[in-house]
């Protein structure tokens, strides 16, 4: 859900429209449509209950309950529809919004609260959008038909008690607006701690081993006590306002239905009204302010979601607004990959993240030969990792292109150049499944005897056997039962299962031992051979697998230079270096 597509049904929306509006915008109209039938048909049935309730006690006719108990049926049975609807529409506008979030087309980060800031939002954030739309629409749509219905119902039976009822409903909205604009104010503050709180709270449990390192656990425990109890405030204030506002609200419809009892209860002692219309205008008073009492309460609960939504759509408009007269990224569907071992030539190429005070990379140029492998080195945040994911197609230059073979990779099929990559990242994931469908993450229908090619090149099948279940072990997720050297070897196998032509490797070495450095050189040497490939390194031994070195500093070529290689580099490859 992405671009101008999908994702602009919850994105790119005007900023002056309110969230609620926006919610209510992704609800399928036959949705709405059904929502507000299953109303007017409640109310329809309430009116026709309190009819023959009436009825049957003025008249002490009991031929007349089987007809209220179907009447109470029918009430029920539309409660339970409008409940499963609204239920579907919530997990379907839930997953839209985490699409959108998790595919949207800028590779920045969620607005505010880092990694955890994102993980509240897209799990406890939008689950809270639950009770507005399982509560508060319906409810919505209650409070619209139900009281014209009852109201018209009372005219027909007694117009002054109509008229008093119609003089006295629109205090409700009014009272509840007043305190539901401090509940709404309230609730976006409790949403904003609880952000902090989840965000700060992951990135402590994240690098809690430097913590412990460092002996700073006990003050960030501090942090994330006065964190919890400041959020634990902000709930109560929150929910302190919200049960005032359910008392202002009864005292409001409660002498409103008074002003109706009272003369009611005159008149009946004077013998000026039936005995069967002042039981229905009894029994059908309460039910005007009832629909309206509710959807305070029902706004109140919804209001925590409310405040997520309006994140989450504060951050789809800034990261359409960012894409707004840029090239979109490649899309599927584009010119045809080349087959071959194809040369790769970055021109002028500046990738800038959004909010970011200097480029990632700048104007940067590098030609990669057919067939060469070349390492690219540097300092920490000298845009190395960033270069590679242009290269993947993952990240779309600010301005510049990257051609392949003289095609340029913005127009090429996305999918299909991805399936001829290798990517071998730096802290490669494994997911909780066995370790034959962690290799075959990049080709599913690939039959055991390549799995096990594939370890054996990668020097990963002798401890994969070991395991107790051989390639049918399950691993645990991020890679659990495996050590950091092996989690790297099994990316190679993963990388030599899928063949690609073109190899992607950031920093594969990178916090492993001698031994499983040495395996996995030697590995590595063996998968680029014959292939184009760019390797992210800063550790010499790996350097020795590569024909060329380049060196990055602040986004910037400084410094290419011809790699010492235990081997000489093919023919050709020797012109390569005039196009850095």
């Amino acid at each position: 859900m992405t671009g101008r597509g999908e994702g602009g049904a919850v994105a790119g929306r005007g900023g002056a429209e309110t969230v609620e509006r926006r919610l209510m915008a992704l609800v399928p109209r036959r949705v709405l449509l059904w929502l507000g039938v299953a109303a007017a048909g409640q109310g329809v049935l309430l009116v026709v209950q309190a009819d023959l309730l009436a009825g049957a006690v003025a008249a002490l006719d009991a031929a007349r309950l089987p007809w209220l108990v179907a009447a109470v049926a029918g009430r029920a049975a539309l409660a339970w529809l409008a409940a499963r609807l609204a239920g579907g529409t919530a997990a379907r506008v839930k997953g839209d919004l985490r699409g959108a979030l998790l595919t949207s087309p800028l590779n920045g980060p969620l607005t505010g609260g880092g990694a955890g800031g994102r993980v509240t939002l897209l799990t406890r954030g939008l689950d809270a959008l639950d009770p507005f739309f399982t509560g508060y629409l319906p409810q919505l749509l209650a409070a619209c038909v139900v009281p014209v219905v009852v109201l018209a119902r009372l005219a027909a039976a007694d117009w002054a008690s109509t008229l008093v009822v119609a003089v006295t409903v629109p205090l409700v909205p009014v009272f509840g607006a007043l305190v539901g604009a401090r509940t709404a104010a309230l609730t976006a503050r409790q949403w904003g701690l609880l952000h902090r709180l989840g965000g700060h709270f992951r990135d402590v449990l994240a690098g809690a081993a430097t913590l412990r390192a460092f002996g700073r656990v006990e003050h960030q425990s501090g942090v994330v006590r006065a964190l919890a109890a400041e959020h634990r405030r902000a709930t109560v204030r929150a929910l302190r306002v919200a049960f005032l506002s359910s008392l202002v609200l009864e005292w409001v419809c409660a002498l409103s239905v008074a002003l109706v009892a009272v003369p009611v209860g005159l008149r009946l002692l004077d013998g000026e009204m039936a005995l069967r219309t002042g039981l229905l205008v009894l029994l059908l008073t309460p039910e005007v302010y009832l629909p309206l009492r509710a959807l305070g309460a029902r706004f109140h609960a919804s209001a925590e979601g409310v405040a997520a939504a309006r994140e989450a759509f504060t951050t789809l408009d800034e990261r359409h607004a960012q894409t707004d007269g840029r090239d979109a990224p490649p899309r599927a569907g584009g010119a045809t990959v080349p087959e071959r071992v194809p040369e790769i030539v970055l021109e002028e190429v500046t990738v800038r993240y959004p909010g970011a005070d200097s480029a990632a990379l700048d104007r940067v140029s590098l030609r990669v030969a057919a067939g060469e492998r070349v390492a690219v080195t540097g300092p920490s945040g000298a845009g190395k990792s960033t270069l590679l994911l242009v290269l993947a197609g993952l990240v779309s230059p600010t301005s510049g292109r990257v051609l392949v073979d003289g095609a340029d990779l913005a127009g090429l099929d996305a999918a299909a150049w991805r399936e001829r990559l290798g990517w071998v990242p730096q802290r490669p994931h494994l997911f909780a499944a066995s370790v034959a469908d962690n290799l075959r993450l990049g080709d599913p229908g690939a039959p055991m005897e390549r799995v096990r090619a594939a370890a054996r090149a990668a020097c990963a099948e002798e401890f994969v056997e070991a395991l107790p279940h051989g390639y049918g072990t399950l691993l645990g997720e991020g890679g659990g039962g495996v050590s950091a050297g092996q989690r790297q070897r099994l990316a190679l196998a993963r990388a030599f299962l899928s063949g690609g032509p073109v190899m992607l490797l950031d920093e594969p070495t990178a916090r492993l031992d001698l031994a499983s450095e040495r395996a996995l050189v030697e590995a590595a040497g063996r998968l680029l051979e014959g292939r184009t490939a760019v390797l992210v390194a800063h550790r010499p031994a790996l350097l020795r697998a590569v024909d060329r070195v380049v060196r990055l500093e602040s986004g910037r070529i400084t410094s290419p230079a011809a790699a010492t290689t235990a081997a000489a580099a093919p023919a050709g490859r020797a012109s390569g270096g005039a196009g850095v």
